[in-house]
C-alpha cells in the first residue's frame, strides 16, 4: 500500500502493519482538475466531520460523502486515501479506494462508490471485489456503496445547510434541544422557542440539532413541521 503525504511524497506501507493512524496528513493519490465536457461532476465538499474539504469525483461520492458526514460513528473521512498494490490470483493488480471512514473508536470501513448497473458487469464486480478480501482479511470493513433511499438522502442534503457551527452556535442548539419534549412534533416545538416572534426565526438551531445528532426524526418521511423529534444522540 502507498500513501501520499501533505508534501506530495508516496510513503509506502505494509498492508499486515497499516493503521489508521498513517492517514493522518495525507492527500488524496490522485489530483484531478475539472475540465469542459467531463462526465462526471467533482469537486470539494466541505466536511464538519473533520473541518476541511474533502475531494469527491461524482455526484454518487458526493451522495455517500454527505452521508458520512451526517454519521455520528464517523470520525475521520479521506478520499482516494492510499494505492493498494498486490498480487492477486496470479496478477499484479492495484486499486484506490473512493473513501476511507473511521469511527472515533478507531474503527475502519474502506468504502468504493460504484452505479449498481455497473456491478452487473463481471469484470467492475471482480475489480471491486478483490480490495474486499485485502482489507477484511487486515480486519477492516469494506462496504460497495449503489445508492439510498432518495428522501432519506434529500433530507440529509437539506440538512447539511446547518452543519457550520460559526453560523449555528453550539449554544444554540443546546438550547433548542433542551426545549424539546419526545414525540413533539417540529412546528409545535418552533412556536414554544419562538415565544411570540416568527418559528424560523429559531429553526436553523434545530435543523442543526438534527444534523448534529442531538435530535432525531424519521428522515425516511419529508422533513416538515408534522416531523416528530426525538431527543438523544442516534
Amino acid at each position: 500500500m502507498w500513501v501520499r503525504s501533505e508534501t506530495g511524497v508516496a510513503l509506502p506501507i505494509a498492508l499486515d502493519r497499516v493503521r489508521w493512524e498513517h492517514f493522518t496528513g495525507s492527500v488524496p493519490w490522485r489530483r484531478f482538475r475539472s475540465r469542459q465536457g467531463q462526465a462526471h461532476l467533482s469537486g470539494a465538499y466541505w466536511a464538519s466531520t473533520i473541518g476541511g474539504h474533502v475531494v469527491y469525483e461524482s455526484r454518487l461520492e458526493l451522495a455517500r460523502l454527505l452521508l458520512a458526514d451526517f454519521d455520528v460513528q464517523v470520525g475521520g473521512i479521506w478520499a482516494q486515501p492510499c494505492r493498494l498494490v498486490a498480487e492477486h490470483a496470479g496478477r499484479a493488480r492495484h486499486h484506490v479506494p473512493d473513501f476511507l471512514l473511521v469511527s472515533p473508536g478507531g474503527v475502519v470501513t474502506v468504502v468504493n462508490v460504484k452505479p449498481a448497473h455497473r456491478l452487473a458487469d463481471a469484470a467492475v464486480a471482480e475489480a471491486l471485489d478483490w480490495p474486499g478480501v485485502l482489507f477484511t482479511g487486515h480486519g477492516w470493513r469494506y462496504e460497495i456503496w449503489s445508492g439510498c433511499d432518495p428522501m432519506m438522502l434529500d433530507n440529509v442534503r437539506f440538512l447539511a445547510g446547518y452543519r457550520r457551527r460559526a453560523i449555528v452556535t453550539d449554544e444554540a442548539v443546546d438550547q433548542a434541544c433542551a426545549a424539546v419534549g419526545d414525540g413533539e412534533q417540529l412546528a409545535v416545538v418552533e412556536r414554544r422557542l419562538a415565544a411570540g416572534a416568527p418559528p424560523h426565526t429559531v429553526r436553523p438551531a434545530l435543523l442543526a440539532a438534527l444534523w448534529r445528532g442531538k435530535l432525531t426524526t424519521d428522515l425516511s418521511q419529508t422533513l416538515s413541521g408534522a416531523s416528530v423529534l426525538w431527543r438523544g444522540e442516534r
